[in-house]
């Protein structure tokens, strides 16, 4: 009986001094910020060993690194004695494969052009953790001092996992996860005073987060991130959700003429842009053609899948399409200006708010950034990547734009290149303002 009762003393002394350790780990990282009021957690690249693998090329064979999620904050406020953090506006993505250049230069668009912090969920393979780091540390300081990022590993249920890896494009699915709240535990490992390794599930993290906007990697942002994140207040005491319509012509709408599934409205929705209030679809029982009661999402999910799997063509989007069938009520629209693709041009120009407006949100789908085939949203793409922070945006940006969007003219887009600026150019008057007061 005294062994136990010894052993016992012994794991709670431990205990203890681990909560004392805990506690004097955290107080440092706060001295370490400086008099001004702003802590920096940063997280380096690990160095191995001599003779010791690179955790970094060693892929996903750690379990360790299958659970874990990378954050970098800066720019908290030191209001009444205590620090927090400003209000942040949440963007997140999912990148697989190559997409590592494609999603920094999205990301790049969305600093650059916003007023409000945002904060930068990433959900990567793990290979490409680092790489996003190395690109967005490397970033002048009044760039990163915008914003705030997390890179969490991709993650599906573990009994499919494989048949939601593959669905559509690879990871694509990940986006239908992110309101799905799992219980596990959490702990860290403090490497340095000031340098923060925490592991933790990546869905417990957004169980805190309330609203996010989700793009797909191949979004370019022609506005503020803000006037997207307006559209939230818009939101009525039922919807959880914003998208565009796939289409604004029935007559020639992709799911209207091809669909073999069930679809939102006249046209379907496109799933590249969309908002989404997490608290509300984690509370919420959804509709559906399979029981006669609601389900929640997370046990929506799979079943829907089951059913429709062979029925489906552009994988988690038809998913979305066939949820919000059965739940209009929930979703609020967005005009197609704020998910400007190629199929609003090819055929001549049909969306109207682009028309009156300009594009504020450009996704480049099929690939187009990367082919000739148009050759106006290429340059677009082509002129952002290429922008040098802190250069005169008219001169070097806007400038080289549209000399090269005059040359796509012999293209339907092409003919509509006043529709690719129209916007951008108020979205560039406030750059160099911004530039200067961050520095």
């Amino acid at each position: 009986m005294r062994r136990y009762i010894r052993a016992l003393l012994m794991c709670t002394v431990f205990a203890v001094f681990s909560g004392l350790y805990v506690y004097s780990a955290l107080f440092d990282a706060d001295v370490s910020a400086g008099a001004n009021g702003v802590k920096t957690i940063y997280v380096p690249p690990k160095v191995p060993r001599p003779g010791q693998e690179d955790p970094d090329e060693a892929g996903p064979q750690s379990s360790h690194r299958h659970n874990r999620y990378i954050m970098r904050q800066r720019g908290e406020l030191e209001v009444g004695g205590q620090s927090r953090p400003p209000p942040s506006m949440h963007l997140a993505v999912v990148a697989c494969g190559e997409r590592l250049e494609e999603t920094v230069t999205m990301f790049k668009s969305a600093v650059l052009f916003s007023f409000k912090c945002l904060h930068l969920h990433i959900f990567a393979e793990d290979q490409l953790h680092a790489r996003f780091m190395e690109a967005l540390e490397s970033w002048p300081g009044f760039i990163r001092s915008r914003f705030n990022y997390t890179v969490y590993p991709i993650r599906f249920p573990s009994e499919n996992a494989a048949e939601w890896k593959k669905l559509f494009k690879p990871c694509a699915s990940q986006r239908l996860f992110l309101p799905v709240s799992n219980n596990h535990h959490c702990s860290f490992e403090r490497t340095h005073s000031c340098w923060l390794i925490l592991v933790f599930d990546a869905q417990l993290i957004l169980k805190d987060i309330e609203s996010l906007v989700y793009v797909d990697s191949d979004i370019l942002f022609l506005q503020p991130v803000d006037r997207l994140w307006d559209f939230l207040s818009r939101f009525d005491s039922a919807q959880l959700a914003a998208m565009a319509p796939e289409h604004e012509e029935p007559r020639i709408a992709w799911y209207s003429r091809f669909a073999r599934h069930p679809f939102y409205g006249r046209t379907g929705i496109n799933s590249g842009v969309m908002l989404m209030n997490l608290t509300r679809m984690r509370s919420m029982f959804f509709k559906n053609d399979m029981t006669s009661v609601g389900l929640r999402w997370e046990e929506l999910l799979m079943p829907l899948l089951q059913k429709y799997k062979l029925n489906i063509t552009w994988g988690d989007q038809d998913l979305l399409n066939i949820i919000f069938h059965y739940n209009p009520e929930l979703l609020l629209e967005f005009p197609c200006q704020w998910n400007y693709r190629p199929d609003h041009c090819i055929y001549g120009s049909n969306c109207a708010s682009a028309e009156d407006n300009g594009i504020y949100i450009l996704h480049g789908n099929r690939g187009v950034y990367h082919d000739h085939k148009q050759p106006a949203f290429k340059s677009v793409y082509e002129a952002i990547r290429k922008y040098s922070f802190g250069a005169d945006p008219v001169s070097s940006l806007l400038a080289p734009l549209e000399e090269q969007l005059l040359k796509t003219t012999h293209t339907y887009c092409g003919k509509s290149h006043a529709l690719f600026t129209k916007a951008l150019v108020h979205s560039l008057a406030g750059i160099n303002g911004k530039a200067v007061r961050l520095r």
